[in-house]
């Protein structure tokens, strides 16, 4: 089965830190988490990820708890969320969702190898890739490079926002399968 995905992180040349991922498959699955344990005051300081990543997360802006004081913070981020869940709990929950369809999956990402990178650093190094994770992210880009660069679907809404991603990455496999896609 397929899997569409989208990886958000902070990268600094040494790391690629997860901050959130989105997966979708083929029969309309879908998984999303943000990484409790993300490296947050670098991520603050990091003016692209303030600007096109923080404000896609959940957070708290307007809730009652962030009207203690008189300066809002349109990056409070409500670590409380059901989506942030500590990074062990990531890597299980993707591994038995990535492993749950036919136990084949096949994975496909935009511009896929950060993201890839990103994926398999939740188990550690990449020897420690659990058994039936593929090694290797297909590229949507590189597909649509291969066809000629046709023009594709705009994504409607949620750019960087990793499950909104992921879904757009869908479109744009079954786009590019063109009339034959079943």
């Amino acid at each position: 089965m397929r899997y569409f995905y989208d990886c958000e992180f902070l990268e600094d040349g040494r790391t690629i830190d997860l901050i959130s991922i989105g997966v979708v498959d083929d029969d309309g699955g879908e998984y999303y988490a943000v990484n409790l344990d993300a490296p947050w005051k670098r991520i603050y300081k990091h003016k692209w990820l303030c600007e096109h990543v923080l404000p896609s997360l959940p957070r708290i802006y307007g809730d009652e708890r962030n009207q203690v004081s008189r300066r809002r913070n349109p990056y409070l981020l409500d670590f409380q969320h059901p989506a942030f869940r500590r990074q062990v709990v990531i890597a299980n929950e993707v591994r038995e969702f990535l492993l749950a369809g036919d136990g084949k999956p096949e994975l496909w990402a935009w511009y896929a190898a950060f993201d890839h990178v990103a994926l398999a650093w939740l188990w550690g190094p990449m020897i420690d890739l659990p058994k039936g994770i593929p090694t290797l992210t297909k590229d949507l880009k590189q597909r649509c490079d291969d066809l000629g660069n046709p023009t594709l679907p705009e994504q409607p809404e949620g750019e960087h926002n990793a499950l909104e991603d992921a879904r757009h990455n869908a479109v744009r496999a079954r786009f590019l399968d063109g009339p034959t896609a079943s």
